[in-house]
């Protein structure tokens, strides 16, 4: 059987021709190669390909089974923005009465979304985490939105329901669709969010849109497609790899196009570890192997992934960004660095002698003129190779007269590049097994640190192509399951065969389908045991199931043919806004009006975002969604006013507000605005209350941290400068009014799910109980509900609050930007320590992260060394650690959900603990100095550790440390210490107000 693979790049399309019966040839079955120069209209780059392999191979069409093609064309036309060729979409959620403050397109770039944004609907349906109806499918309203797409002449829908990836039966989207095809036509594209992304609803939808969006241009360019291989007189099927490395068919990429936005590196990883024979060797055949670095070195860039046992790229984190849009599809974890054979080398000069750097500029493709061995002027990393004798072309004279000491600290330069980029990838300490690809890998040395064998597989050059001929074809089932009185085993061997029957169902070999992958995520903060399973099954394409799928044509010859004309912009309109005029951050003034109160733009809330992931020590959950709602608010006309509590009457009432259930729930039933607002009408109601004067968090720390804005802007109230905890804590009853156990500190209090289900806690127990009684109503309101706490006159809030604390978390989030704006990440420690009293920690990389799920709560810990020399990016301005270290240390931060306290051990043994709760301990991520929440942690990122001063009604009383110190979570023999004396938080309000 004969195998085409073609990967389309920006420069070159690749064609590679294999026999599948010669696999085991030292040949790997690789009959003809051939690079094309990729074309404008990408068929013709394609159809050239194609063609010089088959003549090269003296095959004729007739023996070719099978066509596989990668391709950048969809991605590209997101990233450029291209009015030609993206649609208007028209978005139906089916959500009841949620996310309503967080609509459709809420996060696109202004351009973007002009461009794409045609229509927004909500109608009823959508499920609970557990599997229960929000509200049944209402067919009158679909028909009724319907109309309204049709009256707009709009084509391409999205539907997205809440939990509509746990909908197996289609009972809500897929019965929707019918709906919409049955009044508007077959003719309209309805995308179905369960079929492109995972659980996050925005970030599934996003995908959705942009899917949506380029549903015609796809079709039409898959239609070139066909027509090049039906000028090639070639009639077997033809197919598109996708993210994950596996393949779909013409018609199912029509339809989800955005699964091959990013083929390409994937082919290049799994082509690399094809040619390279890891498919048949020993440890494979024995299931014993390990993951696999694939290095791609090209003339400008080098891009490293990573191989699992299963032979399938990691992948990348739950968020994805494209076009800067989050979204969560899959694709494939790449990272890239500034280095290929034309990165140009130079001589630097510094305090500690001669240095040479190489890159980032290269000369790309230009290679063949511009380096020396060429004849140019420019001083090449090809060039030091060919000087350091490790390989031969071009004149070697030209650089006869390169010193050995430029040579030798080039090619160590490259190493430690190359080496700083491997290590970042590795999951363990452990040595790995690295491939290296492309053009310009022979730049790479043939030993690296960490790396216990670099292998060199042969036709590296078109390992792409390869990886596009032999893509497997898979089947993966994501879901929620309720575990319970239920046996685990017996649950993931079920989901085990519906994934094979999947693959199979796509088109795999049943005799070499079987499961590659399984992952099991307990869901934190809920009682019921629910934990969402992952598993992929693929196997081989099979001969014989080829031939049943479809694979007509996805566009009629005159769409093919027809004439995109030029490039054009959104709109005039769209045009302009993008090109307003940025503001100046270092001369930005917040707005404080003349009767002094804050009047908060968006900078100001994404900056407080940003600070309350700091104040959020590693928990809170995300910040993110509840500012996108903030900033929708000031979008839609509303006002965020903050007060000053020293510029407020003692006796005004502000309303405690936040969130409670699992951040789980939190990403997919986003908040309808009437959840936290039915909870204070109950409880208010019970306490005789008739208004109040605004909103105070719980929480600054993490996303609560934002939700008396969101109310305060939907009840037309204010929001108090001040918090009740100074950070976040994992439990209720964990603020400092219950600490100190005052009248109305805990109880009476409301939960509400928003859609008429409230409970009023008059009284409790113990604090303890609130706890847990809120707790089970809550996983009985699908996880996730409105709290209102009894409401606090502006007294109380200071006496048994944090003042100021929106302040701070501006001030932080202002230090961070300022730091990022000036190319000062490595400042951004010094800075937020200016705000607060506390210390710079550690600096380091993360070696070991270990969690588990225990009542709810995520408990582990994350270990962290020291930089060595050679791994540090840049010694200059390198913040210096408050902790002696020596090298052999390590930094242990225990953890449930919020950081715990932190310790150093040496290589003996001995545990030295440095700082604990209620102080604050943050994990930066090094690279852009955002705080890192406990989820997010993973073996080989570069992170800072910084500690922040507690609050004195924290730190300096028994009643604070008893609910919020080191005893508290069941630590009864570790002391604390203050890492520093507390500094009061400057008032925004106070410094920018206007003097007459």
């Amino acid at each position: 059987m004969l195998r085409i693979g073609v990967d389309v790049g920006g420069t070159n399309t690749d064609g590679v021709l294999i026999d599948v019966s010669r696999l085991r040839d030292s040949t790997r079955g690789v009959l003809a190669h051939y690079k094309s120069a990729t074309t404008p209209d990408v068929s013709t780059g394609i159809e050239n390909a194609v063609r010089r392999v088959l003549e090269l191979a003296a095959v004729p069409p007739s023996q070719v089974s099978s066509v596989s093609i990668g391709t950048t064309a969809f991605i590209n036309a997101v990233l450029e923005r291209d009015a030609r060729r993206l649609a208007k979409v028209a978005v139906i959620r089916l959500c009841g009465p949620y996310t309503r403050q967080c609509p459709p397109f809420i996060d696109f770039p202004k351009r973007l979304r002009a461009l794409t944004e045609g229509h927004i609907g909500y109608v009823d349906g959508g499920f609970e985490i557990d599997g229960r109806e929000i509200l049944p499918l209402n067919e009158s309203q679909i028909v009724e939105q319907c109309r309204i797409i049709q009256e707009k002449g709009l084509k391409n829908i999205v539907l997205s329901g809440i939990y509509s990836p746990l909908d197996n039966e289609g009972k809500h989207e897929l019965t929707a669709k019918g709906i919409i095809e049955r009044e508007l036509g077959r003719a309209v594209n309805v995308v179905c969010s369960r079929d492109v992304g995972q659980v996050g609803l925005l970030e599934r939808e996003n995908a959705s849109i942009l899917n949506a969006s380029i549903l015609t241009f796809a079709q039409r360019t898959i239609g070139g497609f066909q027509a090049a291989m039906r000028a090639l007189a070639l009639d077997c099927p033809l197919f598109l790899t996708q993210n994950d490395g596996t393949l779909t068919t013409a018609a199912a990429a029509a339809r989800l196009p955005i699964r091959t936005f990013a083929s390409g590196p994937t082919n290049s990883m799994r082509g690399a570890a094809f040619l390279a024979g890891l498919d048949v060797d020993d440890k494979a055949v024995a299931g014993e192997r390990k993951s696999t670095i694939v290095v791609d070195v090209g003339g400008t860039t080098c891009d490293v992934g990573v191989l699992l046992p299963s032979g399938f790229p990691r992948q990348a984190a739950s968020f994805i960004e494209v076009g800067g849009v989050r979204t969560n599809f899959a694709m494939a974890d790449v990272q890239s660095i500034a280095l290929g054979g034309g990165s140009i080398v130079r001589e630097v000069q510094t305090e500690k002698g001669m240095r040479v750097t190489v890159g980032p500029e290269s000369v790309g493709h230009n290679i063949t003129r511009d380096a020396r061995v060429f004849g140019g002027s420019a001083l090449t990393a090809s060039d030091l190779v060919v000087a350091s004798g490790r390989a031969e072309f071009g004149d070697k004279a030209n650089v006869s007269s390169l010193s050995s000491e430029i040579i030798t600290l080039g090619m160590q330069r490259v190493k430690k590049l190359l080496e700083g980029i491997i290590d970042k990838m590795k999951t363990s300490p452990e040595d790995v097994t690295v491939l290296l690809v492309g053009g310009g890998s022979i730049v790479a040395p043939d030993e690296l640190a960490g790396v216990k064998e670099i292998v060199r597989p042969p036709f590296f050059s078109v390992a792409n192509a390869v990886g596009a001929a032999m893509a497997k074809v898979a089947g993966e089932i994501d879901t929620i399951e309720f575990l319970a009185g239920r046996d685990i085993h017996t649950v993931v061997e079920g989901i085990k065969e519906r994934a094979i029957q999947k693959a199979i169902a796509s088109g795999a070999d049943p005799e070499t389908t079987k499961v590659v992958e399984v992952i099991n995520l307990p869901v934190q903060y809920v009682t019921n045991e629910a934990t969402r399973i992952i598993v992929k099954a693929a196997g081989d394409l099979s001969p014989q199931n080829v031939a049943s799928l479809e694979d007509g044509l996805v566009s009629s010859p005159e769409e093919v043919n027809g004439v995109e004309g030029e490039k054009t912009l959104a709109s005039e309109s769209a045009v302009v806004e993008e090109a307003e005029r940025e503001v100046n951050i270092d001369a930005y003034k917040p707005t404080v009006l003349e009767n002094k109160t804050w009047k908060l733009s968006e900078l100001d809330l994404e900056w407080i975002a940003e600070g309350c992931g700091v104040l959020g020590t590693g928990g809170g959950g995300s910040p993110y969604p509840p500012f996108l709602m903030a900033r929708q608010a000031l979008r839609d006309g509303k006002d965020i006013i903050v007060v000053d509590p020293d510029y407020t009457p003692e006796t005004d009432v502000f309303i405690r507000c936040s969130f409670m259930g699992s951040p789980s729930v939190s990403s997919e039933r986003l908040q309808g605005g009437d959840e936290i607002p039915s909870s204070a009408r109950a409880l208010m109601k019970y306490l005789g209350i008739s208004d109040f004067t605004g909103s105070i968090s719980e929480e600054i720390g993490g996303g609560n941290g934002i939700q008396p804005m969101i109310v305060a802007a939907e009840m037309g109230k204010t929001v108090l400068d001040c918090d009740l905890m100074g950070r976040a804590y994992p439990n209720m009853y964990q603020t400092l009014p219950g600490a100190y156990d005052i009248p109305n500190g805990l109880w009476p209090c409301a939960i509400s799910d928003g859609v008429g289900n409230t409970l009023v806690l008059p009284a409790a127990r113990n604090a303890k109980a609130v706890e847990d009684i809120l707790r089970v109503v809550t996983t009985e309101m699908g996880s996730k509900s409105g709290v209102s706490m009894a409401p606090l006159n502006r007294k109380t809030c200071v006496d048994y609050g944090v003042p100021h604390s929106v302040s701070q978390a501006w001030r932080i989030g202002r230090a961070i930007a300022l730091c990022r704006k000036h190319n000062n990440l490595k400042g951004i420690p010094k800075a937020i320590l200016e705000l607060q009293n506390g210390a710079c920690l550690f600096i380091g990389k993360i070696i070991d992260v270990q969690r588990e799920v225990r009542k709810g709560f995520t408990w582990g810990k994350v270990t962290i060394v020291p930089l060595q020399e050679e791994e540090e990016e840049d010694t200059a301005s390198e913040p210096s650690f408050t902790l002696p270290v020596r090298p052999d240390d390590k930094l242990v931060i225990p953890f449930q959900n919020e950081n715990l306290y932190a310790y150093i051990e040496s290589a003996t043994g001995e545990k030295t603990i440095h700082v604990t709760v209620p102080d604050l301990i943050t994990v930066l991520d090094s690279q852009n100095g955002a705080a890192l929440g406990t989820p997010d942690y993973r073996y080989g990122l570069r992170v800072t550790v910084i500690a922040l001063a507690g609050h004195p009604s924290w730190t300096t009383t028994s009643e604070g440390l008893a609910c919020g110190g080191p005893e508290a979570f069941g630590l009864a023999n570790v002391p604390f210490t203050p890492i520093a004396k507390y500094r009061d938080p400057r008032s925004v309000i106070k410094e920018y107000e206007r003097r007459e």
